[in-house]
Formats: C-alpha cells, structure tokens, sequence
C-alpha cells in the first residue's frame, strides 16, 4: 500500500472520530478512539436481536402453515 492511500485512510478513519492526532514537529503520534466503536456495537446488537427475532418469528409462523397444508414449502 503506498503512503498516499495510508494517509488517506488515516484522514478519514481521523474524520469518523476514530482516531486522534498529536503531532510534534514532523511527528504524528495516532490513537484509537474506541468509544465510536462501543456506540456501533450497540447499535448493532439492538438489530442483531431485532432481525434474528423477527426471523425466528417467520421461521415459527411458516412452520404453522405448513403443517396446516400438510404441503413443504420452500
């Protein structure tokens, strides 16, 4: 990877909030910011659960009805 594209995806990863700069002189020292990720991770779990409960509510529902026509359906 060429330090052109490096430095491009520090600047966004740095604009997202993602990571923080301090520079000293020609130095820039880089951390992670991780709180962004908590928050994402979060949210993410709330649709995990909300997807896989509405799934399992299909699968539930599409079961009753196949039994219900004695037909498999697909």
């Amino acid at each position: 990877m060429s330090l052109p594209a490096v430095s491009k995806h520090i600047r966004i990863l740095e604009s997202a909030g993602l990571i923080d700069r301090r520079v000293e002189g020609r130095t820039h020292h880089l951390t992670i910011n991780a709180h962004p990720l908590q928050d994402a991770t979060k949210w993410l779990n709330f649709y995990q659960k909300f997807w896989s409960d509405g799934l399992d509510s299909l699968e539930r529902y599409l079961a009753a009805e196949t039994r219900k026509d004695g037909r498999k359906r697909r």
